[in-house]
């Protein structure tokens, strides 16, 4: 059994068991997070919402909160003299699906 939720702005499918890195949540690690905005529920039978499924919740413990590597972003005008070089760490949550609750 699988489903899609909305967290972050994204979409994320996930199934019971998985581990998966989501926009950063601000929980402590070990809480327990329920998603209701489930868009689909897949499996034997299919329930797809419109826009979201009624009563369907998928449950995720929080293994952890961190920042993800280092990119780097650089600005440039070409014959202008304008450098700009700017670092960015996106902070995340990580989860493990626990449950899919249809």
């Amino acid at each position: 059994m699988y489903a899609i939720i909305e967290t972050g702005g994204k979409q994320v499918k996930v199934e019971a068991g998985q581990e998966i890195y989501v926009e950063k949540l601000g929980v402590e690690a070990d809480e327990v997070v329920t998603f209701d905005k489930v868009l689909l529920v897949g499996g034997e039978n299919v329930k797809v919402g419109a826009p979201f499924v009624e009563g369907a919740t998928v449950t995720a413990k929080v293994v952890k909160e961190g920042r993800a590597k280092k990119i780097v972003v650089f600005k440039l005008k070409a014959k202008k003299n304008y450098r700009r070089k700017q670092g960015h760490r996106q902070p995340y949550t990580k989860l493990v699906v626990e449950a899919i609750n249809a």
